[in-house]
């Protein structure tokens, strides 16, 4: 790719993803800023964080501790991690926009250094004074989690959405088809001040059915059969209708077989698919994969009161959601559930500065890690990783502890076996959490 292409590529990333802003001088360096490298002709967005000390420059480039120094408008430093790779930036900052050469040199091949060109400005403040409630009519829905979709809306941490989602076959409250199939996604929406490297909160506030029918069928998916049970279910997979009686809050299947006449199922309204934007660097994954952004997780307890965690990998996160459920087994067995489409209203946030280890859910009686791999065996292990990464983080315990709070707490439901990646999940109660004892962080050494 020529570098006129590439220029144009990244201002076309840049208007789609960022919100205009007039840039001015800033009296200080210091806070974080958001930096674009045209990477082979692939846009990498990425946080540099930065303390000005007069001259003097400190802070944090691609994981790297960075010294250097700033004087007039020309900037000048150099990161280092623990292997002695280095990453050297030399640059200009007008108008407090950064213009600058970064030459990485990795250790195991210093003769061969990597020269790229690299832009930014300060991220734009989070504001959560003001929070604003959005009322939001969707007019496209997207069946590919890019970050290239425009937002459909920009919000700030705080807000709260107020929108509507279509079924997984595209249908809407009325029954009217208003995109292809595959879990057609509401959104994407930017996030004032969410940065690669930042948390995306996202707390479901309400979840409300807004027709009177879902659709599913009678299939079993591949990895519920054995081959006695793929004989008996080789005509299985006509769709479903099921009745929704949001009065009585049940499910019966429309016309009912003779032995489930009077066969219910409780409704529990539920997101199936709710994630960030992977990585612009990224082929888009279809709304029907899954993976550390999010996706189509298909957890039956991504519900009203939960608070789902999500990676940000993307200036303004890029917010989706989408594939309604009025109700689903622990691992959505005939391959979709109750498919239906919904009122959503959620309330965004951001934790700056911290990336969680996994995909992670809070409800009010527990906190629950996610794992999604191509095998249960493996979705198990990245659930207890997930978990163990979550208790020593954020309880402080040592590796002693946590296995004896896993040990002896762990809840192990298998969330989804219908897809490319099965998910395992691992939930611990509140209550025990309550149990553990707070012990503050030693204090930092004295400087001498």
């Amino acid at each position: 790719m020529t570098n006129k292409l590439t220029a144009a590529l990244l201002l076309t990333i840049s208007t789609l993803c960022i919100p205009a802003q007039t840039p001015t001088q800033p009296q200080s360096l210091t806070g974080r800023w958001l930096i674009s490298s045209d990477y082979f002709g692939t846009p990498v967005f990425f946080p540099l964080k930065l303390d000005q000390q007069g001259s003097k420059l400190t802070g944090v480039f691609r994981g790297e501790k960075l010294e250097g120094t700033f004087s007039g408008n020309a900037l000048h430093f150099i990161g280092k991690d623990s292997d002695s790779n280095t990453n050297e930036v030399t640059g200009t900052i007008q108008n407090g926009v950064l213009d600058a050469t970064e030459v990485d040199v990795q250790f195991t091949d210093k003769s061969h250094p990597l020269t790229l060109h690299i832009t930014g400005s300060l991220a734009p403040q989070m504001k959560h004074s003001s929070p604003q409630r959005h009322e939001f009519t969707p007019t496209v829905f997207y069946r590919a989690l890019s970050a290239l979709n425009k937002p459909v809306l920009t919000i700030s941490p705080g807000d709260t959405i107020h929108t509507t989602t279509v079924d997984a076959a595209g249908t809407d409250f009325q029954g009217i088809k208003r995109s292809l199939g595959g879990n057609p996604q509401t959104g994407p929406f930017y996030i004032t001040g969410a940065m690669p490297g930042d948390t995306l909160v996202v707390h479901i506030v309400r979840l409300k059915l807004n027709r009177d029918y879902a659709i599913s069928d009678d299939n079993i998916v591949e990895r519920g059969l054995n081959s006695a049970l793929a004989v008996q279910a080789k005509d299985l997979g006509k769709d479903i209708r099921w009745h929704l009686d949001t009065a009585a809050g049940t499910a019966t299947p429309d016309p009912a077989s003779a032995h489930l006449a009077h066969y219910t199922v409780p409704l529990k309204p539920m997101l199936g698919c709710i994630s960030t934007a992977p990585g612009i660097s990224q082929a888009a994954p279809n709304t029907g994969d899954s993976g550390y952004y999010g996706g189509n997780m298909d957890f039956n307890e991504v519900t009203e009161g939960s608070t789902v965690y999500l990676q940000v990998s993307n200036p303004g996160a890029l917010l989706y959601f989408g594939d309604a459920h009025a109700a689903q087994g622990d691992g959505e067995l005939n391959g979709n559930a109750l498919e239906t489409s919904m009122d959503v209203e959620l309330t965004v946030d951001v934790i700056p500065n911290k990336q969680v280890g996994g995909r992670r859910i809070e409800t009010p009686t527990a906190i629950i890690a996610m794992g999604l791999q191509g095998s249960l065996d493996e979705a198990f292990k990245e659930a207890t990783d997930n978990m163990a990464r979550w208790l020593t983080e954020d309880y402080k315990l040592s590796p002693s502890e946590v296995a004896q709070v896993i040990g002896t707490a762990a809840e192990y439901h298998v969330s989804e076996v219908a897809d490319r990646n099965a998910g395992m999940v691992l939930k611990i109660s509140k209550d025990r959490l309550r149990t553990l004892t707070s012990i503050p962080d030693p204090p930092a050494p004295k400087t001498p």
